[in-house]
């Protein structure tokens, strides 16, 4: 018998509490907005959420609804952003504006983040932790908005921006919520600032590296695992680490052959390789898994001071995150 992963066990807690707060009339309503989330996803925000709480010595039970608001919260934005997108497909499932048309759409997402702020104002923590975690959760939606259109921008201009400006756009896009989920569960066990800044720091290092790595997987990843096409975030023009580590290493005809490819839709298969195949070439995995590096290790000195089964496992989710297979 297959042995159940703590990710696992922490999002069976999460998925059983957000089953009995996605209910509610009209229907089709609650479905559309718990659509993505019976669909998939590992619940990584959530276990984060959980985890926090316990390396401090706080119980699961305090820290569930702090993780499923979080997790309705992440859910909210993969809504939004498959309707900015136009993207047909998530978790191998249609997406729920395709799904359920765009008004209803639309409004799945304010429900889920509505729902999010209800849930913590109904838990049973204190009234000063209820503040912070409603003051963090804001923050965290305010800053995923600015990333977002900050990529947008970046996306926009024909000028390849900087490595700074990179990671300051997935510090918010991408890393926010980590960050906000590794403070609240801190919040939902401890009131002393330090503690609650170092669980963040964890938590904003973590995304960072992760969004590196997903990157890196985006532009060279196996299309058996990814299940998209090779080379698809740079057919997309995907203003990526690697990528943008690429255009400014190549020279010549190297050059030539990615910028021919980068955000041409029309681009061959053969031309798509070829490009992919360059950025091989200049060593780019090893560069951008570096980086990743950097930051994964920032996260597990944030960490230096805790001990027991919770830290073992939020280093495990670390080590994970940075060394995901292309």
């Amino acid at each position: 018998m297959k042995k159940t992963s703590p990710i696992e066990k922490n999002a069976r807690i999460v998925n059983k509490y957000l089953k009995t707060k996605l209910k509610g009339n009209p229907k089709m309503l609650y479905d559309a907005a718990g659509h993505l989330i019976v669909n998939g996803g590992k619940r990584l925000r959530p276990y984060m959420v959980i985890k926090s709480c316990q390396i401090l010595g706080g119980k699961t039970s305090n820290a569930t609804p702090a993780a499923s608001a979080v997790e309705m919260v992440h859910n909210f934005t993969l809504v939004h952003d498959d309707i900015m997108d136009n993207d047909e497909m998530r978790h191998g499932v249609p997406t729920v504006h395709k799904k359920f048309g765009m008004p209803i759409a639309i409004l799945a997402g304010d429900v889920l983040f509505s729902k999010a702020f209800q849930i913590i104002s109904n838990s049973k923590l204190s009234g000063n932790a209820m503040t912070q975690l409603i003051s963090q959760l804001a923050k965290g939606c305010v800053d995923v908005c600015e990333g977002q259109l900050l990529d947008i921008k970046m996306a926009e201009e024909k000028r390849i921006p900087s490595q700074s400006e990179y990671i300051n756009m997935i510090g918010k896009k991408t890393a926010a919520l980590f960050d906000v989920s590794c403070a609240m569960g801190a919040i939902c066990a401890t009131n002393k600032i330090k503690d609650i800044k170092n669980l963040s720091s964890f938590g904003k290092n973590l995304g960072i590296a992760f969004q590196i790595t997903d990157d890196l997987i985006g532009v060279m990843g196996d299309p058996k695992i990814t299940k998209k096409p090779v080379g698809n975030d740079l057919r997309e023009g995907k203003k990526s680490l690697p990528i943008l580590m690429a255009i400014k290493l190549a020279k010549g005809k190297n050059k030539k052959i990615i910028l021919r490819a980068f955000g041409n839709q029309k681009a061959s298969k053969i031309e798509l390789k070829k490009a992919v195949d360059v950025i091989r070439a200049l060593g780019i995995e090893k560069t951008v898994r570096n980086q990743s590096l950097k930051y994964a290790e920032r996260a597990e000195k944030s960490l230096s001071k805790y001990s027991g089964s919770a830290k073992k496992e939020l280093i495990e989710l670390l080590d994970f995150v940075v060394k995901r297979s292309l």
